[in-house]
């Protein structure tokens, strides 16, 4: 491990301010939306069972044709998986970070949706798989046909030669991610390999995109590979985004000079084991990213996010991308067993919570998946199967976030938690929100000792409420209040 350099511990992280006033939408480009202008394709048929292999064939120009429904979800940043040229339907078997693959239409169509997400007000944050590449990758596969001879053979890390690229009777010899030969671990101790994943991040940097969102960045071990990273990226652009998929303490990574955030499944984990926890899927959760997951009542779900809020620097915390599924687990409905009740709850706590919301395509319109790769399922385009209850409050959250600065920027308080019962406050210098959980099967009164006084909104149902003159929130059985200065 390279040692940490020593830090000021007076040194404040500086994070893109956009950020605190994001609404984040992650896309797997293979199975959002089909143009039909990418041909000459095999394809699956669209809404297929996923598959580890295939291609059901979505594409960017897609992604740009339905950018109207991105953004009437509220939504003004989009972080897209692997879109460089590979031989995977993920793409993080990256072949040529140069390029975009041509089964997502090129970089001309990177460029057409980068254009118009702009026009829209829309950020674009691409993946970077920087740790490994893939048998393709032509440094790698010059190692496969010229051996000892390569002048790549650098790049890597080689034990032995011939090298063994393909699961057989032999042992792996060379370094690869998790030990899958299909993605061989760049040495990025060489010079060489250092200098060439820097210029990368900073070609696409300077072609517009808006941050990195970085695949295993802890498999880097290098401090200094990351300051280097961050110091690159923000030459060319300082409000760019670099949030890193670190899924544990994040100390190391998050003190000023390497990344912005990171993706915080300290999040998800609480949001299932709360709002899900009458319906939770031990089996299901066992096998998926999350693992398993054991019910939490509110004063523990309360302590817990508390914590999750104190974890880093406060900037640190009001820039983290705040989740509650992702490619890499089972969607948040099938992890709570369909229930479609509690994945209402928790987006309105992700929507409302500190740090910036990243909704999962499709959770809007109620698509289910299990673990991957179900969790990757082509996006239903035809209106009727989705749920309409669910993209209405979507859309309601959103737009309450973006009108209130309590809910972006504010501070978190508890109030009240105890049983089935939640109420916090987020408190700025333009006003405090409040936010009420009721996620029993029955009615509940929600005590407001400590509340503000005044004249609030509903940003749901548009109800008012003085809470001057009450004592207590009367909740129907599994709903929730976001009350707004009126």
């Amino acid at each position: 491990m390279t040692p940490t350099p020593s830090r000021s511990q007076d040194t404040r992280p500086v994070t893109p301010d956009w950020v605190q006033d994001a609404v984040f939408y992650q896309i797997f480009p293979d199975r959002f939306a089909r143009s039909g202008r990418v041909t000459g394709l095999s394809l699956q048929a669209w809404g297929d069972t996923p598959t580890i292999n295939g291609y059901m064939g979505g594409d960017l120009w897609g992604v740009a044709e339905k950018l109207d429904h991105i953004a009437s979800l509220g939504v003004n940043a989009i972080y897209f998986c692997p879109v460089f040229q590979s031989a995977s339907n993920h793409r993080y078997h990256t072949h040529d970070y140069t390029q975009v693959d041509p089964m997502l239409g090129g970089n001309e169509a990177l460029r057409w949706l980068i254009d118009q997400a702009h026009a829209r007000g829309i950020r674009v944050v691409l993946d970077g798989v920087f740790n490994h590449s893939s048998r393709g990758f032509f440094q790698f596969n010059d190692l496969l046909e010229q051996g000892e001879g390569s002048a790549y053979r650098d790049w890597f890390h080689v034990d032995a030669w011939p090298l063994h690229p393909y699961q057989d009777d032999r042992p792996a010899n060379y370094a690869a991610w998790w030990g899958n030969r299909a993605l061989p671990k760049f040495n990025t101790a060489n010079p060489a390999v250092r200098e060439f994943l820097w210029s990368v991040a900073e070609h696409w940097m300077r072609f517009g995109i808006d941050g990195w969102r970085l695949d295993v960045p802890n498999e880097i071990d290098d401090d200094s590979f990351w300051q280097e990273f961050r110091r690159r990226v923000k030459a060319i652009n300082p409000e760019a985004y670099i949030v890193g998929e670190i899924w544990g303490d994040a100390h190391r990574w998050l003190q000023g000079d390497q990344f912005d955030a990171v993706m915080n499944y300290h999040f998800t984990r609480p949001c299932l084991a709360f709002f899900g926890a009458h319906t939770l899927d031990h089996p299901m959760n066992e096998r998926s990213g999350t693992g398993r997951v054991e019910p939490m009542d509110a004063a523990a779900f309360a302590r817990r996010m508390t914590e999750v809020n104190r974890m880093y620097h406060p900037d640190i915390v009001r820039a983290q991308l705040n989740l509650l599924d992702s490619h890499d687990t089972a969607r948040y409905l099938t992890a709570v067993g369909g229930d479609s009740g509690a994945y209402r709850l928790a987006l309105t706590f992700l929507m409302t919570s500190v740090g910036a919301p990243c909704i999962y395509y499709g959770d809007e319109i109620g698509l289910s998946g299990g673990p991957d790769p179900d969790c990757r399922r082509a996006f239903p385009w035809n209106e009727a199967d989705w749920d309409g209850q669910t993209l209405a409050l979507t859309r309601t959250l959103t737009a309450a976030r973006h009108a209130t600065p309590a809910l972006r920027r504010g501070e978190f308080r508890v109030l009240h938690a105890q049983g089935e019962g939640l109420v916090y406050l987020r408190e700025h210098d333009s006003g405090t929100a409040l936010v009420a959980f009721n996620t029993a099967r029955s009615c509940a009164r929600l005590p407001l000792s400590g509340a503000p006084s005044g004249v609030y909104r509903d940003a749901i149902t548009g109800e008012t409420f003085d809470l001057e003159a009450m004592q207590a929130l009367e909740l129907p059985a599994r709903s929730a209040l976001v009350l707004v200065p009126a």
